[in-house]
């Protein structure tokens, strides 16, 4: 009883330190160090640790555009353990989420990062999270316009799915007309891009040491969101709003101190307003996502990914299910969006074997309808006894226009990937 006393104790004196500095220039750093110490607590002598390593191999099936790039093979090592410990009844928890990769050529992608750092406390109808955490948003398969509370992790992967941990303060208010997540967002993470010898890279190479900020605060700016979310019947609803340093930075062109053309990464300052909605009946789930930002230049505007996927299950009477997936991805700035997706269409096929060892692949494509270049992706995974699991992931592109300054640069980085991890 004393032991949990003191448990508490220090959480609420960790939460109170955490709300009085919330907006002082150097709430980042205190914030940060007061998840860090977290660990160092009687909360980190006991619990569960889970996780895994994996070794991952790329090949590309092409030369590379750039000299810096002088290789068709990669291997990278990574880890993600995962520390989870529980008290009071099951009523609070504590979350540590660490992650780590080596890449053998590219110095950028050998990076670490906290994933999760996260205390819990769930009441009667309220839920307290605080710490570092990554959460997702969003119901769409091709791309997720309403996922914008976490930064995307690039250097990880092209699809923009892996994110960086985030500071946060979350409140949760559950009540019988929904779910109400309030957000206070201290500390931005900048997105991360692959070095000059990282292949899947932008054409011109981006300098991430001069990125510059909109707000006079820089990374200090704290953000504010909020999120509504309810399931009646067949539909699951969530409505969002997110107000500060926008996740997706604009590239402006510029000059390295040798005279080289260099990207230079620009956060504006954004308000965005999101939905996200999804029905199922019967065998056709149907999605959409929609949200209209101000903030960047060219005044406000709307982007939306909505489609459907439709499963036939147990097809030719076996065991495996198949999903048919068609999407369309639409962004009313056209040529001048921050995305190559503004007028494009995906469809895809997920196959789920429904065995023993898990076994699944999804194949898609995603062409543009304008000028007709093409980004297909194959994913699949089949786990091997308890421990083990093999992953193939391949992505090819092909008549990208010069004018995609997001997918010209990596015209030429068809590759096919296998990673095998093992879960502790």
């Amino acid at each position: 009883m004393r032991l949990a006393k003191q448990k508490s104790h220090f959480l609420l004196c960790g939460l109170k330190k955490v709300m009085d500095g919330l907006f002082q220039q150097t709430l980042r750093a205190r914030f940060l160090c007061s998840c860090l110490l977290l660990t160092s607590t009687p909360l980190a002598q006991a619990g569960e640790w889970s996780g895994y390593v994996s070794l991952e191999g790329r090949g590309f099936t092409q030369e590379a555009l750039f000299p810096e790039q002088d290789y068709r093979f990669n291997l990278s090592l990574s880890a993600q353990p995962e520390y989870f410990h529980k008290w009071d009844n099951g009523k609070q928890s504590f979350t540590f989420v660490p992650f780590v990769r080596y890449d053998q050529h590219d110095s950028r992608r050998s990076h670490a990062d906290i994933r999760e750092l996260t205390w819990l406390k769930v009441g009667k109808d309220h839920e307290w999270r605080v710490g570092v955490r990554k959460l997702f948003w969003g119901v769409t398969e091709s791309q997720h316009l309403v996922d914008i509370i976490n930064q995307t992790d690039l250097i990880e992967n092209l699809d923009g799915e892996e994110k960086l941990g985030q500071p946060m303060v979350n409140l949760a208010l559950i009540r019988g007309w929904g779910t109400l997540d309030l957000f206070v967002l201290p500390g931005f993470r900048d997105r991360t891009f692959p070095g000059a010898k990282g292949r899947l890279r932008p054409a011109i190479p981006v300098d991430i040491h001069r990125a510059q900020f909109e707000s006079s605060q820089g990374r200090n700016h704290v953000d504010l969101a909020a999120r509504w979310s309810r399931t009646l019947g067949d539909f699951d609803f969530g409505v969002a709003h997110f107000s500060g340093t926008s996740r997706e930075p604009r590239l402006v062109l510029a000059l390295d101190g040798g005279g080289n053309p260099v990207l230079i990464p620009y956060y504006d300052l954004i308000n965005q307003t999101s939905i996200d909605l999804q029905a199922t009946k019967g065998s056709w789930l149907w999605k959409l996502e929609a949200i209209s930002r101000a903030g960047q230049p060219g005044g406000r505007f709307t982007a939306m990914t909505g489609g459907f996927e439709y499963t036939v299950v147990g097809v030719l009477e076996t065991q495996t299910d198949v999903g048919l997936v068609a999407e369309y991805l639409f962004d009313d700035r056209g040529q001048a969006a921050t995305t190559p997706y503004d007028d494009d269409v995906f469809v895809g096929m997920r196959l789920s074997f429904n065995d023993a060892q898990s076994s699944e692949a999804l194949v898609g494509a995603i062409v543009d309808r304008q000028t007709y270049a093409k980004a297909l992706s194959i994913e699949a995974s089949r786990r091997f006894g308890q421990q083990w699991k093999l992953s193939l992931e391949a992505r090819f592109f092909s008549h990208i226009p010069e004018k995609d300054q997001t997918l010209f640069g990596v015209r030429s980085d068809d590759y096919i990937q296998l990673e095998m991890a093992r879960y502790f």
